[in-house]
C-alpha cells in the first residue's frame, strides 16, 4: 500500500504535463492570449520544477519525509483546482508556478522513501513498478484530459487530476511513516538564491524579448544585467565558498562535464515536442482535443517500452544507449521537418511515440555514464545539479522554440502579401478557390486566413528543425564520453 500511494501521488505530477500541452489552444482562446504568451503556462511551471528541485534534500533533512510529501500533494492538489479557476493568463502562470514548486520534490523524494522502506533485494521490483506507474500518467492523462476538454472546457483537465491526489494523500497519511531527518544539515543559500535568480531572468528575457523587440526594450536590458551579475555572483560565491551549491571542481571530471551539457539538451528535447505539436494540430490541421490528447498518449507509450528496453540497455555500453536515443530523435525531428497542413494522425502518432521512445532508452545509460567515474560520497551534490540543468533546458529551449515560431510566421507572413495583387494572374487562376477574390473584403479576409495559416506552418518546421539540429549536436558529445574499464 506504500508503494500504491507513493506512486499514485508521483503519477499526478508527470500526468499534469502532458494534460496541459494538449488544452493549450483551448487556452490560449479563452484567456485571449498569444502563442508565445500561452507558452508561459508550461515554462515557467518547468521553471519552477528545475529551481525548487535541489532544496528536496534540504527539505527532507528539516522537516522529514512524512511532513514534505503530505505538504506537496495537498498543495499540488490546491494549486491544481486553482489553475482550472483561474480568470486570466496572469492569474494562471502564477497557479502554475505554484504547482511546479509544490510539486518538484515529489518525484526524488518518492525514490528516496521506496528504497530506504523496502528491502534491497526488492529494490529492482519495486523501482520497476514504480517507473511504470510514473509513465502510465502521461499515457493515460491526455486521452482523459483531451476528452474531457472537449466535452466541458480545458478547466476540467486539471480538476481530474484532484481525485487521484486525494486518494494519494490520503494513503501516504496512513501507510507512510516518518524518516530522512538529519541534524545540522547546511544548505548553500546564497548560491542556490544567485542561481535561481539568474536562470529566472534568463527566462523572463526569453518569454518576453520578441515581444518587447528584444534589446531595444529597457526591461530586455535590466532582465539581462540582473541574470548577469547573479551568476558572477554565484560563480565568485562557488569559488570561493567552503560548501557551495556545485563545487565547480568537480567539473574537471569528464564525464561529470559531458553529462551536464548532454542532460541540458535532453532536457531541451524532452517537451519541446508536447508544446509545438497541439497548436499546430489544432490551428492547422483542425484536429479536434480528444484526438490530440490521443496522438500524445503514443508518446508516454513509447517511453514505457523505452524504459523495459533499457533495462536491457543498461547491461551494454552506455554509450549504446544513448547514440541510439539521439539517433532516433534527429529521425523523428527530420520527418516532422517534412509535415504539411494535411498531416495524418498516423504521421502524428508514430513520431510521438518514437521520441518517447528515444526518451525512455536514454535516460538510464545517460544517468549511468554521467555518474561512472564520481566519488559516490558527490551524489547528492551532483545529482541536484543534473536535474536542475534538465528541467532548465526544457524551459529554456521551449522559449526559443516559440520565439523561432513567432518570428518566422511574421517574416514569412509578410514575405506572402507581396504576391496578393491584382497583378498576380495565379489569383485569377480558374482551379483556385473561388473565395480568393480580391476584388471584395470577403476575398481579402480569407486570403489573409490562408495566409497566416501557410505562415505559422513554416514557423512551425522551422521549430522542429531547430529540435533536429539540437540532437544532432548530442551525438559527438556522446562519442567523448569515456567508460572506466570493469575491474576483473
Amino acid at each position: 500500500m506504500l508503494l500504491v500511494s507513493v506512486t499514485l501521488a508521483t503519477t499526478i505530477y508527470s500526468m499534469t504535463v502532458l494534460i496541459v500541452s494538449v488544452v493549450l489552444p483551448q487556452m490560449q482562446g479563452t484567456l485571449s492570449a498569444t502563442p508565445d504568451q500561452i507558452s508561459w503556462v508550461m515554462t515557467f511551471n518547468i521553471l519552477a520544477t528545475a529551481v525548487v528541485t535541489p532544496l528536496t534534500g534540504w527539505l527532507t533533512s528539516r522537516f522529514g519525509w512524512r511532513r514534505v510529501m503530505l505538504t506537496g500533494v495537498f498543495g499540488f492538489c490546491a494549486a491544481t483546482v486553482l489553475c482550472g479557476q483561474a480568470d486570466s493568463l496572469e492569474s494562471l502562470v502564477l497557479y502554475r508556478i505554484l504547482q511546479g514548486g509544490l510539486g518538484a520534490p515529489l518525484v526524488p523524494l518518492a525514490q528516496a522513501v521506496l528504497l530506504d522502506s523496502f528491502e534491497r533485494r526488492q529494490h529492482g521490483l519495486v523501482t520497476s513498478i514504480f517507473g511504470m506507474g510514473v509513465v502510465v500518467g502521461p499515457i493515460i492523462g491526455p486521452v482523459f484530459g483531451g476528452y474531457l476538454s472537449e466535452l466541458l472546457n480545458w478547466r476540467w483537465a486539471f480538476y481530474m487530476i484532484v481525485p487521484f491526489g486525494a486518494a494519494g494523500f490520503v494513503g501516504l497519511w496512513v501507510f507512510l511513516r516518518d524518516g530522512g531527518r538529519a541534524s545540522g544539515v547546511r544548505f548553500d543559500w546564497t548560491g542556490f538564491i544567485a542561481l535561481a535568480f539568474a536562470i529566472s531572468c534568463l527566462q523572463l528575457l526569453l518569454d518576453r524579448a520578441e515581444r518587447l523587440d528584444w534589446f531595444e526594450s529597457p526591461e530586455i536590458i535590466i532582465e539581462a544585467a540582473l541574470g548577469c551579475f547573479a551568476f558572477y555572483i554565484f560563480l565568485i560565491h562557488s569559488f570561493t565558498s567552503r560548501a557551495p551549491l556545485l563545487d565547480l571542481r568537480l567539473l574537471l571530471d569528464r564525464n561529470y562535464a559531458l553529462g551536464l551539457v548532454i542532460v541540458l539538451i535532453y532536457g531541451m528535447l524532452n517537451f519541446t515536442p508536447m508544446v509545438m505539436l497541439p497548436p499546430m494540430l489544432k490551428g492547422i490541421a483542425g484536429y479536434p482535443e480528444s484526438v490530440i490528447g490521443m496522438l500524445l498518449s503514443a508518446r508516454g507509450a513509447g517511453a514505457l517500452a523505452g524504459f523495459f528496453l533499457a533495462v536491457w540497455v543498461g547491461k551494454l555500453d552506455p554509450r549504446i544507449g544513448m547514440l541510439a536515443g539521439f539517433g532516433l530523435l534527429v529521425a523523428s525531428g527530420w520527418h516532422m521537418m517534412t509535415f504539411d497542413m494535411n498531416v495524418t494522425s498516423l504521421d502524428v502518432g508514430i513520431t510521438s511515440a518514437v521520441q518517447g521512445f528515444a526518451v525512455g532508452i536514454l535516460w538510464v545509460p545517460l544517468t549511468i555514464a554521467t555518474f561512472a567515474t564520481l566519488d559516490s560520497s558527490k551524489l547528492a551534490e551532483t545529482m541536484s545539479v543534473f536535474h536542475l540543468l534538465r528541467n532548465v533546458g526544457s524551459s529554456i529551449f521551449i522559449s526559443l522554440s516559440v520565439t523561432i515560431l513567432v518570428r518566422t510566421s511574421g517574416i514569412n507572413y509578410a514575405r506572402f502579401t507581396e504576391f496578393i495583387s491584382p497583378f498576380n494572374e495565379l489569383l485569377g487562376f480558374p482551379g483556385n478557390n473561388a473565395s480568393f477574390d480580391i476584388s471584395g473584403l470577403s476575398g481579402l479576409a480569407a486570403i489573409s486566413i490562408e495566409l497566416d495559416r501557410q505562415a505559422d506552418m513554416i514557423g512551425f518546421l522551422n521549430a522542429f528543425g531547430a529540435f533536429t539540429f539540437a540532437s544532432a549536436l548530442a551525438l559527438p558529445l556522446v562519442l567523448l564520453v569515456r567508460m572506466p574499464r570493469k575491474s576483473t
